[in-house]
């Protein structure tokens, strides 16, 4: 005869029916004590009475749901992870299972399936790793081989969260967090992530790659910041990057990151505030580790080898990532002001350069000789000494300001390109109209040379 196990509460229905049928108590009683009805009761003694003891084991017992995977699916879901998107959180493998694969499976099942080869999440919690070493302490003892142990214990996987948490901000454009982060997010080679974060919806306001954490980057995002969305009040950045790091013996002002970063802000009206404190900045730390657990991935599957081909994929991607995990700005006030205009954009983030005539009615900037010229495309001189501002816009054109008066700048060829004395038919160039900045320009000499000086006297650069 086959031996019948039961389970705790199916052995307590067997004995309580067994102890009524034998002693024949009374079935209100046990019908309370099992919380069943007495039609219930009746039931379970006919049961009881026709099949013995057998006839409480539940009949869906050894029986797997309707629901589940097979072996098959359990199967490619573990393969698929191990070898095409092993470096996904398993919430997000669960939206690529579902996106690029045409598979169904629940965050939880994912985890579920995962789990039971001991593969943990990039974002395990510290009691799930302790649960997990807890397990290993016992595995290791029945390990078969040293090889067998190690892989369990490569397994783990330790990840925490040193950011204290505080509330957000009321109002959406209140404060940005801006930061850059050194990962390998493409490629062989490291790159710098530039992103601005809005503190009150959570979203990605600008985001660019470069290869070093440049000024060129956070200009970049600043841009799509005031593109998208307009002004914002307040940026919240790291001390120790392009936004306060000041060398001692800078040789040129346009070296200065923080002070051409700052006179950009200072002109569109937005505040800029620092900490030496990484927790500080923990909405944009928080999103940092968020985007390296998920955009290595995304970036590899789009194939994705170069800077501009990274630049261009976060344009969409961006999108998507607000969408799914940033609070609606819809719902939340916003307080960024009006979006400035194209033109304005591009001639407020530029680098300044104070630069001298020489005695060829030339500037030098970065090994080029420039020669000023007015809007009708004529040269125009000045003596030997005269001091102006060089001014690089953000689109890479160049400017000469000289007592409020700005000019373009045409580089000065090594050679020319023609010869009036051995070419049968020389070209002759003509004056072209250049398009000059108006007098509502925000780089006022006077007022460049007050902000550096202010610059000069903050406490930190006191000696």
């Amino acid at each position: 005869m086959r031996k019948v196990e039961l389970t705790m509460e199916e052995n307590n229905k067997y004995l309580t029916i067994k102890k009524l049928v034998e002693t024949g108590g009374n079935k209100k009683r046990a019908a309370m004590y099992l919380n069943c009805s007495i039609r219930h009761i009746n039931r379970m003694i006919k049961g009881y009475q026709q099949e013995g003891k057998s006839y409480f084991i539940h009949g869906n017992r050894g029986r797997k749901p309707v629901h589940t995977f097979n072996d098959k699916t359990r199967q490619l879901i573990l393969d698929l992870y191990c070898t095409k998107y092993y470096d996904a959180n398993f919430t997000h493998f669960s939206e690529l299972l579902k996106r690029n694969e045409k598979i169904i499976a629940s965050p939880t099942s994912v985890r579920n399936i995962l789990m039971q080869e001991l593969i943990l999440s990039p974002k395990a919690r510290r009691s799930t790793k302790k649960k997990v070493n807890a397990y290993l302490k016992t595995a290791q003892k029945n390990a078969k081989s040293q090889k067998e142990t190690a892989k369990i214990l490569n397994a783990i996987v330790a990840i925490e969260d040193a950011h204290p948490r505080r509330p957000r901000c009321a109002y959406a454009g209140e404060m940005l967090q801006m930061d850059a982060s050194q990962h390998h997010w493409f490629g062989t080679e490291k790159t710098y992530l530039h992103i601005a974060v809005d503190d009150a919806t959570g979203a990605i306001m600008g985001a660019f790659f470069d290869s070093q954490e440049t000024l060129k980057g956070y200009y970049h995002t600043l841009k799509q910041v005031l593109t998208q969305y307009g002004i914002p009040y307040m940026l919240f950045t790291d001390k120790r990057t392009v936004f306060e790091y000041k060398k001692k013996n800078i040789s040129s002002v346009e070296e200065d990151t923080f002070t051409q970063f700052g006179y950009a802000c200072s002109q569109l009206g937005i505040q800029i505030q620092t900490s030496s404190v990484a927790q500080a900045k923990g909405r944009v730390e928080r999103m940092f580790q968020t985007l390296q657990s998920r955009l290595p991935l995304e970036l590899r599957l789009a194939g994705v080898t170069n800077l501009e081909q990274a630049n261009e994929f976060l344009n969409s991607y961006i999108k998507e990532f607000n969408a799914q995990f940033a609070l609606p700005v819809n719902s939340t006030k916003s307080v960024f002001e009006k979006q400035p205009d194209n033109e304005k954009i591009n001639l407020t983030l530029a680098i300044l350069t104070s630069r001298r005539v020489d005695n060829g009615h030339c500037i030098k900037f970065n090994k080029t000789y420039y020669k000023p010229v007015d809007s009708n495309g004529y040269p125009v001189y000045y003596r030997k000494g005269t001091s102006g501002m060089v001014i690089q816009a953000f689109d890479g054109n160049m400017f000469f300001c000289v007592d409020e008066k700005v000019y373009a700048l045409d580089a000065v060829p090594d050679h020319a390109h023609t010869s009036k004395n051995f070419d049968i038919s020389p070209v002759q160039e003509k004056p072209t109209k250049r398009y000059i900045p108006p007098m509502n320009h925000p780089w006022r000499q006077s007022i460049f040379n007050r902000y550096l000086k202010k610059q000069a006297h903050r406490p930190e650069n006191v000696a």
